[in-house]
């Protein structure tokens, strides 16, 4: 089995080598190759200089952009180039940890599951206390793609999604920004009611960060997400 792991990187300077670093060192049952595919959407820091070291690594592939087009853009991008069994979409961020990779693996490795999510809401795990406000907006946008889904995810947005690769291979992705959560999540869904997608959800641990330490989704996002789960639910 062989894993793409697909990482958007935007102005990721303090924190993209130790993610690397991470991903290059986890080692997973079950999985014999793995490759990283960076895409750098138009870094204005230091990243696309630390992204050079990477260059002769014959198992991450770099993909750089002139211009910020989004993360669902450079999803998009990393999809064509991934030769893996397995799409596992990692944040350039330290919110989410790449030693959990193992537990999120199981459900399609044990051969029960054709995606995965993670999820923040559920589960034991450690998550760092931040805004209210975001949490309960979550969980609005969850609950209204639910009603339309009518799966039961307690965390849409999650950044942590897998994917067996002939499930991707059968959506059209349009979206380029963060309107990719809501958008993927319909289309599988309809896959879901067909019969042809079996979706888990794993809990994980999440350390967030605040807009000091460089998050960068905002409200705006929030009103696209509810934008893109009636367009991409009742078109």
């Amino acid at each position: 089995m062989k894993l793409s792991i697909i990482v958007p990187v935007y102005n990721e300077e303090n924190t993209i080598n130790i993610v690397v670093s991470r991903v290059c060192d986890i080692q997973i049952a079950g999985i014999t190759n793995k490759e990283i595919i960076l895409i750098d959407d138009g870094s204005t820091d230091k990243t696309p200089h630390k992204l050079e070291q990477y260059i002769s690594d014959n198992k991450i592939i770099i993909i750089s952009t002139k211009k910020n087009a989004g993360k669902g853009s450079s999803i998009r991008k990393g999809l064509i180039k991934a030769s893996g069994d397995i799409i596992l979409i990692q944040d350039a961020d330290l919110e989410y940890n790449p030693a959990e990779y193992p537990k999120l693996l199981a459900p399609i490795l044990s051969g029960n599951a054709d995606v995965v999510y993670g999820s923040r809401f559920t589960g034991g795990d450690a998550h760092r206390v931040l805004f209210y406000w975001h949490s309960i907006g979550n969980q609005i946008l969850t609950s209204i793609s639910n009603i339309f889904t009518n799966l039961n995810l307690t965390d849409m947005e999650c950044g942590y999604k897998l994917f067996r690769k002939e499930i991707l291979d059968h959506i059209n992705l349009r979206e380029d920004r963060f309107g990719f959560e809501p958008e993927v999540t319909a289309k599988i869904g309809k896959l879901a009611k067909k019969g042809k997608c079996r979706i888990y959800e794993v809990g994980i641990s999440y350390f967030g960060r605040t807009y000091n330490e460089g998050k960068k989704i905002n409200w705006k996002d929030g009103i696209s997400a509810f934008w893109c789960i009636l367009k991409y639910n009742l078109s």
